[in-house]
């Protein structure tokens, strides 16, 4: 009679013990779903039912989440866009010019795009280097454009805001 005691006793204990297991290993879970979450999702809506259905689902719950879950942390999303906006800083740095009528890449000194061969930029007549359509001077030789056009500039009124006569009787007639 001993021994069957003894015996039911060792299988409570093994029961016990295997459910103490499986209730830590279940707070594990649920633990883990939740620093996962955080880690994962920015919404805190979202971090909530993660856990809820971790707690309201015992295993299944955490399985859904895993399949479901955003591939990626928040923080190297963060890191990711960072860089995409350091590469095209350096991208705007390298003076990176397109033709206006085919988008070719082409180079600040061309006078002609290699792709569609229009005309890009005028040479100056004196030392033949390319010209910007707005300059009014060629910055390397100091000669004047010819065909630059000016710029227009506005009058500026009076500091009081009145238009003086001479101005008025212009724009009444």
């Amino acid at each position: 009679m001993l021994e069957l005691s003894d015996s039911a006793d060792g299988l409570n204990l093994a029961a016990n013990l295997l459910l103490l297991f499986l209730v830590v290993v279940y707070l594990a879970l649920v633990y883990w779903t939740y620093s996962d979450a955080r880690r994962r999702i920015d919404d805190a809506m979202l971090v909530g039912c993660a856990v809820a259905a971790a707690i309201i689902f015992p295993f299944v719950g955490v399985i859904v989440y895993t399949i479901v879950r955003p591939p990626e942390f928040l923080e190297d999303v963060r890191e990711r866009e960072l860089e995409m906006q350091a590469a095209e800083a350096r991208l705007a740095q390298l003076s990176y010019l397109a033709c206006p009528h085919c988008s070719f890449e082409v180079k600040e000194d061309w006078l002609r795009c290699p792709s569609c061969t229009r005309k890009l930029r005028d040479p100056c007549t004196n030392c033949a280097k390319p010209l910007d359509p707005e300059w009014r001077l060629c910055p390397y030789c100091e000669t004047d454009v010819a065909g630059a056009s000016t710029p227009r500039r506005r009058r500026r009124r009076g500091t009081t805001g009145e238009q003086s006569t001479s101005e008025r009787t212009a724009v009444d007639s």
